[in-house]
């Protein structure tokens, strides 16, 4: 064990008394104390030491850098919440890589063929939503359509 370690751990034995449990959470409180010290104490000279003048403008809500206009309940459209459901998908998906990463070895030939049968069900599900068009945020395409025998004789 390295100094620190007994340092802090004679310092928890200390705290709590011979009997205790506390054995290496003194380094997590004194991490979290450390945290919370540095968020108050930045937020404080700000405080005291930022400029003091606003303005209409600086009191305004930022909108991404256009003025805010208009009502802020207005509707969206379908697809926003499409792509925002197929993102959280996709998105949760990735993360169930990572278990798997760390298991990979202990897992073997049947992990390695079990994700792969994960990637292939969600390679075709991405398929689906592109050929159906969920993707497309451009304005719609018209196709032309094929000519039937009576349009292309008249």
């Amino acid at each position: 064990m390295n100094r620190f370690g007994k340092l802090f751990t004679s310092a928890a034995v200390r705290v709590c008394g011979a009997g205790a449990s506390m054995t290496g959470w003194l380094g997590l409180v004194v991490m979290i104390v450390l945290g919370v010290g540095f968020a108050g104490v930045m937020i404080g000279l700000s405080l005291l030491l930022g400029p003091k003048n606003p303005t209409p403008e600086k009191l305004a809500p930022y909108e991404c850098g256009m003025p805010a206009v208009g009502d802020a309940r207005e509707r969206h459209s379908v697809k926003f919440y499409l792509v925002a459901m197929i993102f959280l998908l996709f998105d949760i998906e990735v993360a169930f890589l990572y278990p798997w990463a760390v298991a990979l070895r202990a897992l073997g030939w049947s992990g390695f063929v079990q994700i792969l049968t994960f990637f292939l069900i969600l390679l075709v599900g991405y398929v689906y939503v592109w050929r159906k068009g969920v993707l497309d945020w451009g304005p719609a395409l018209r196709r032309p359509r094929p000519q039937s025998a009576q349009q292309k004789a008249a």
